[in-house]
C-alpha cells in the first residue's frame, strides 16, 4: 500500500510540474512549405519561440521533470520484472559470454563497464534512465500539441513506470516516439537511420518502419479489406504466423514465454486504451479528418487494436503494440486542442471530453497500480540502493 500511494504521490507532483510547462502560442500551427514540412500538416515544432520568461520556466519545469523521472528509475534496485537478468546479461558480455541481446547494447554495457573499472551495473541503469527519459520529454514537448496533456497520459498510463522493465525495449520505444517527427515531415532517409540506429539496441523496432509507413498512406477501401482478411488470418492460421515470426526473432524459441503466450486477457489493457482512442476519435472526427498528423496517429491505433485482437496469441504482443498506441500521447492532445480552437459548442464538448480523459486515465493508473506487483510488471514493491550498504547481484543482496 505504501508503494502505491508513493507511486501515486510522485505521478501528481510530476504531472503538477508537467502543467507549468506552456507550449501553445498565438501562432499558425501549420508548417510552411518551406520549412521542411508537407504543406497543411499540424505540427506543434512549427511553433515560434515563446517570450524568454516563458522559455526560463518551461525549462526550469522540464529540468525538474527530468531530474524527478531519472532519478527514480536510476535509484531503483530490484525493481521491475527483469531486473536480475540484466544483471546476468551485463555480467556475460563484460566477460565475453554467449548473450542474445543486440550489438549496439552489448557495446554500450562494456563501454560504461569498463569506464567504470567494475560491472556497475547501477550506472547502465541509470544510463538508460537518463537517455530513455530525455527522448519521451523531448518528443512530447517538441511534437504534442498539449505537453502537460502528453506527459499526464505518459504517467497515468503507467508509460513510465513500465520503463523500468526491459530497458533496452523502452529506450528504443522513446526513440520511435520522437522518429514520428521524420515520418510526417517526409523525411524517410532520417526516419529510417534512426530506426536502424535504435535496432542496435531491440532489433523488434525495424517493424515499425513498415508499419509507420503503411499508416502515413491515404486508406483505399480495398486497401482496407486486405487489411481486415489479413487480421483475421492471425488468428486462423495461428502456427504459420508464429514460424514466420519465430524466423524473424529466433530468441524466443523455446522459451517461457512462447509457452505462456499472451492471450486476449493479458492484450484486454491495450484493446480497452484503444477503443478508448476510437471512441475519442468519432467525438472528434473533424479534428481527425482535418489534421494529417492525427490521420497518421489514429490509423496507427488501428492498427494496434487489430494487433491487440486479432494476434493475442503472439509471446509479449504488447511489445509490438506499444510501438502502434504509444502516439496516444500526441494523438489525444491534437484532438483535444482542435476542439478548443473551434469555440462555442466544440469548446463546450472539448472540455467535456477533456475531463473523460483524464477520468479515464486516473482509473487506468488505479487499476495499473493494483497489478503492478505481478509477475510481468514488478514495478512494486520499490526499493532503492540509497542509504544501504547493501548491493544486490544475481538475485540476492550481499553485505
Amino acid at each position: 500500500m505504501m508503494g502505491i500511494l508513493f507511486y501515486g504521490l510522485f505521478g501528481a507532483l510530476t504531472i503538477g510540474a508537467a502543467y507549468l510547462v506552456k507550449t501553445e502560442v498565438p501562432a499558425p500551427w501549420d508548417v510552411s512549405e518551406g520549412s521542411g514540412g508537407a504543406p497543411g500538416i499540424q505540427h506543434a515544432w512549427g511553433r515560434r519561440h515563446a517570450p524568454s520568461r516563458r522559455s526560463a520556466l518551461n525549462g526550469a519545469a522540464l529540468l525538474f521533470l527530468f531530474a524527478a523521472l531519472t532519478g527514480l528509475a536510476a535509484l531503483r534496485i530490484d525493481v521491475g520484472n527483469d531486473y536480475g537478468s540484466y544483471v546476468n546479461t551485463f555480467h556475460e558480455i563484460f566477460v565475453g559470454g554467449y548473450v542474445v541481446t543486440e550489438p549496439g547494447f552489448n557495446l554500450l554495457v562494456r563501454l560504461l563497464y569498463t569506464l567504470s573499472g567494475g560491472e556497475n551495473y547501477l550506472l547502465v541503469f541509470g544510463v538508460f534512465a537518463a537517455a530513455t527519459t530525455a527522448l519521451f520529454l523531448k518528443a512530447m514537448y517538441d511534437q504534442s500539441l498539449d505537453f502537460s496533456l502528453s506527459f499526464a497520459l505518459f504517467m497515468l498510463l503507467g508509460l513510465y513506470f513500465r520503463t523500468f522493465n526491459t530497458v533496452r525495449y523502452y529506450f528504443v520505444l522513446a526513440v520511435t516516439l520522437y522518429s514520428l517527427r521524420y515520418v510526417l515531415k517526409r523525411e524517410y532517409g532520417k526516419f529510417i537511420l534512426l530506426i536502424l540506429g535504435a535496432a542496435l539496441f531491440h532489433k523488434s523496432v525495424l517493424v515499425v518502419i513498415p508499419l509507420y509507413l503503411i499508416a502515413l498512406l491515404p486508406w483505399k477501401k480495398w486497401q482496407v479489406a486486405v487489411g481486415a482478411a489479413l487480421a483475421v488470418s492471425l488468428p486462423l492460421f495461428q502456427d504459420f504466423w508464429m514460424t514466420l515470426l519465430l524466423k524473424l526473432y529466433p530468441s524466443y524459441q523455446n522459451t517461457v514465454y512462447l509457452e505462456q503466450g499472451t492471450g486476449l486477457e493479458g492484450s484486454l489493457m491495450g484493446i480497452v486504451r484503444c477503443a478508448a482512442v476510437l471512441l475519442l476519435g468519432a467525438f472528434g472526427w473533424k479534428a481527425v479528418k482535418e489534421s494529417e498528423a492525427n490521420r497518421f496517429y489514429f490509423k496507427l491505433n488501428l492498427l494496434g487494436l487489430a494487433l491487440y485482437t486479432c494476434a493475442s496469441f503472439v509471446p509479449l504482443v504488447s511489445r509490438l503494440g506499444y510501438y502502434l498506441i504509444t502516439p496516444h500521447l500526441l494523438l489525444v492532445p491534437g484532438i483535444l486542442c482542435a476542439m478548443k480552437k473551434g469555440g462555442g459548442k466544440k469548446t463546450s464538448r472539448r472540455t467535456v471530453l477533456y475531463g473523460a480523459v483524464l477520468v479515464f486515465s486516473i482509473l487506468y493508473f488505479g487499476i495499473f497500480l493494483l497489478t503492478a506487483h505481478q509477475v510481468g510488471v514488478r514495478v512494486l514493491p520499490y526499493h532503492t540502493w540509497v542509504f544501504t550498504e547493501r548491493e544486490w547481484l544475481n538475485g540476492s543482496y550481499i553485505f
